[in-house]
């Protein structure tokens, strides 16, 4: 995946797609897998709720 996939503008105005990982902070990004999402730096991981 490519930098430029991870955002977009509208309007204007640069909007990031994905979510930021609470604990690394901004710049880093969680990975969107089927069921969950996980960060790659520290290994934090969300679980999707259906």
């Amino acid at each position: 995946m490519q930098k430029r996939e991870l955002y977009s503008v509208e309007n204007g105005k640069l909007v990031r797609k994905r979510k930021f990982c609470p604990k690394c902070g901004p710049g880093v990004f969680l990975a969107e897998h089927e069921n969950r999402l996980s960060c790659g730096r520290c290994g934090y991981t969300e679980i999707k709720v259906k």
